[in-house]
């Protein structure tokens, strides 16, 4: 007898004894969800076998009809459920059912509070599958065989969900899983046939493979037959008019693993030059690892109604990540593999469309359901802004799904898309005019919002640290420029006033030496120094010049190790504030250079920038002080 086929008892990972004992109490007042996991990950192993089936048809074991039978022992008070999938080895029910190999894991339970209500739904974001079981049951045992493995290969895995499980190899004829929950008392509802019968119909009656239960009525020669409980057809496949709204919500709740209902989904079936079915869902939470651009993400391919992979990314641009469905090819060949799904042509059509469709949902629950749309936003916000980076062609359309903070509003909630900021356009304005910060505070506060206030235009305001990225690529909307208010010259158009721009031109001439002596004495930090058109109560602010990197830029580069290229920024005056005026009127050279330092570490601290040396700065405003007190 060799080692390995010893009886082993294991620990859980860490996070799987906190997630368990979380399930246990969070999910407790909905304890039935335990039957629509396990019935999911039985049709996933079926879906398995059947592919990898068609390289290798020994692997059905002169089993070919795929079914998941469901029994129950009301006197032993215990609940089986059987599939003939795939099945696993010794290795995978170790690395499947005693950790969760998902990046993120930590960070997740992390987030969690304590409130049951509340972290009930986090838990259902992660997806539990297996660990249900521990809802219902306070022991449960696995025996599987992986397909094509020799009967002395089977496993058996028992726990009690206490912290350990032991393992240890047996005989199996069949290939396949199957799981029997011995149950709590306090669930001994579900070992009962009428019960699990209507769970079938409730949560799994879309599932493609046939759920198997012994008849209780009838002649009595068919008493004790295996009949089979569920509808057994793919939901995509059947046409709108037949399915209700709940069953395309369970649908996605089996694919997605989401203990929550969709926002909302499109059913397509497309014939002619490409011929596919496609059913795309947008949940309404993000999953915890929405932010890991390399998480497992894409919908489920299926060819001619045969499984091919769980997460095809091919279908959809990585900024819609978040969707979910299925997509149903008539025209693929069913031993396609991630690489020819690369090359493809028909894949490179299917996304095109696809893309777009999703898009077309979005903007529909824009225009019909604004409050759903708000919580998509709220939840999904920032991936989209990812889009017009990722996805030129369809750059204007996301430009309309795009919200923002707005002075308009002058609160934080992003709740203002780019047609109304259009709507509400003054006259003679012909740019749509943005700012961008840190923290939404900074961005409100800025000195270089003044002149809009003062005017009354509206103005965009962006703190996302994706935003300033973002603006790279999005140039104008609907035939209307973006401007940074804090970047190059300000061109106001016709709500500037000609006498406004008279100001401004006989300002620069008439303060020419001292523009020339604060030039000479921050050259060392500032690139140019000009009178300002943006600024009405402030005495100075900072501009970056027309091709230089933003700081919010910079900050992205510099924690991605990249090297950021110099750049000085441009100090604009106001000469008008009498900070200034006194700044002109002094003869001294030395406290000439000191005070336009300070106005200069003024200038940065109001836009939100850190000062490089904040120990100068102190000791200057220190000395000005004990001077005006003397």
């Amino acid at each position: 007898m060799t080692v390995e086929s010893q009886k082993e008892t294991l620990g859980f990972q860490t996070e799987v004894k906190q997630l368990l004992n979380l399930m246990i109490h969070s999910l407790y007042s909905n304890k039935e969800i335990f039957l629509r996991e396990l019935i999911s990950n039985a049709s996933d192993a079926e879906d398995k076998l059947r592919f990898a089936a068609l390289k290798d048809d020994s692997l059905f074991e002169n089993d070919p009809e795929l079914k998941i039978r469901l029994d129950y022992d009301a006197e032993k008070n215990t609940v089986t459920l059987s599939d003939n999938g795939i099945g696993m080895t010794r290795d995978d029910v170790v690395q499947n059912l005693g950790t969760i190999a998902r990046s993120g894991t930590a960070e997740f339970l992390q987030q969690l509070s304590g409130d049951e209500k509340k972290d009930s739904k986090l838990i259902g974001q992660f997806g539990v599958g297996f660990y249900s079981s521990f809802i219902v049951a306070d022991a449960v045992e696995v025996y599987t065989r992986r397909a094509g493995a020799p009967v002395e290969e089977g496993v058996h895995w028992e726990s009690k969900g206490d912290g350990e499980f032991t393992i240890e190899n047996v005989d199996l004829d069949e290939r396949g899983t199957t799981i029997v929950l011995h149950l709590k008392d306090d669930a001994r509802e579900f070992a009962d046939g009428s019960r699990l019968r209507n769970l079938v119909k409730k949560y799994s009656d879309h599932i493609s493979f046939p759920v198997m239960m012994k008849s209780e009525s009838g002649e009595e020669g068919e008493k004790g037959e295996y009949e089979t409980v569920n509808d057994a057809t793919a939901l995509w496949t059947l046409s709108r008019s037949e399915i209700k709204d709940e069953e395309y919500k369970e649908f996605y709740k089996h694919i997605s693993h989401d203990f929550e209902d969709p926002l909302t989904w499109s059913h397509n079936k497309v014939e002619g030059k490409l011929d596919y079915t496609s059913l795309l869902y947008i949940p309404g939470r993000a999953p915890f690892d929405l932010y890991n651009r390399e998480a497992p993400r894409g919908l489920k391919l299926y060819v001619q109604r045969v499984f091919i992979m769980d997460d095809a990314e091919q279908f959809l641009p990585l900024y819609l990540r978040f969707t979910k469905g299925v997509i149903d090819s008539n025209d693929l060949s069913l031993n396609v593999s991630r690489e020819i799904l690369q090359n493809d042509s028909t894949v490179d059509s299917i996304r095109t469309a696809v893309t777009k469709r999703v898009l077309d949902m979005l903007s529909k629950l824009a225009k019909k359901e604004p409050e759903k749309y708000q919580q998509f936003w709220n939840e999904f916000g920032t991936v989209m802004k990812e889009g017009p980076a990722e996805d030129f062609s369809n750059r204007e359309k996301i430009g309309g799904l795009l919200r923002f903070a707005s002075t308009h509003t002058g609160d934080e909630a992003q709740t203002v898309s780019l047609d109304d900021y259009i709507g509400r356009m003054k006259e003679g304005q012909s740019k749509i005019y943005y700012i961008t910060a840190d923290n939404f505070m900074a961005a409100k506060s800025s000195p270089h919002l003044e002149v809009f206030r003062k005017k009354g235009v509206e103005v965009l305001i962006l703190s996302d640290r994706i935003d300033e990225w973002m603006m790279g690529y999005l140039n104008e909307y609907d035939g209307k420029q973006f401007q940074d208010v804090a970047r190059g010259e300000l061109d106001l158009g016709d709500v500037e006033t000609e006498e406004d721009k008279k100001h401004q031109e006989e300002a620069t001439k008439e303060h020419k030496d001292l523009l020339e002596r604060i030039k000479n004495a921050l050259s060392d930090r500032v690139q140019d120094v000009r009178v300002t058109n943006r600024l009405t109560d402030s005495p100075a602010c900072l501009v970056v010049g027309d091709f230089d990197m933003g700081a919010q830029m910079k900050k992205i580069m510099e924690a991605a190790g990249q090297k950021v290229p110099d750049s000085k920024p441009i100090f604009e005056i106001n000469v008008d504030h009498p900070l200034v005026q006194r700044l002109e009127s002094e003869q001294g050279e030395e406290r000439f250079k000191e005070l336009s330092a300070v106005l200069l570490d003024q200038a940065t601290l109001a836009s939100g920038e850190q000062l490089e040396d904040p120990g100068a700065y102190v000791s200057r405003l220190n000395r000005l002080l004990l001077e005006l007190a003397n």
